[in-house]
C-alpha cells in the first residue's frame, strides 16, 4: 500500500471484495452487469472498487427495505 493511504482511499480488487462480502466473484460480475453491486470501474481491463462507494452500498443495502423473496413472488404469480 502506499505510504500515508488510508484504507478508504485504497482501489480493491473483486476477489478481495469477493472475499470481503462472502460472495463468488461471478456474483459481482452479474451485480455488475445488472447494476445492482457496488459501483466498479475499470482501469484498463481491471475492474476495481473504492472502498468509500463498498461502505456506502452496504448502508444503501441496509436502509433499502426489504424486497419479496423468491418464494414470496412464485406465489404472488399463482394467485
Amino acid at each position: 500500500m502506499i505510504e500515508g493511504m488510508e484504507r478508504k482511499d485504497r482501489l480493491i480488487r473483486v476477489d478481495e471484495l469477493a472475499d470481503y462480502l462472502g460472495v463468488p466473484v461471478a456474483t459481482l460480475y452479474q451485480w455488475r452487469y445488472r447494476s445492482e453491486g457496488p459501483p466498479g470501474f475499470r482501469v484498463g481491463r481491471h475492474l476495481r472498487y473504492r472502498w468509500i462507494d463498498v461502505d456506502e452500498w452496504i448502508s444503501d443495502q441496509l436502509r433499502r427495505p426489504k424486497s419479496n423473496t423468491r418464494q414470496d413472488t412464485k406465489y404472488a404469480r399463482t394467485l
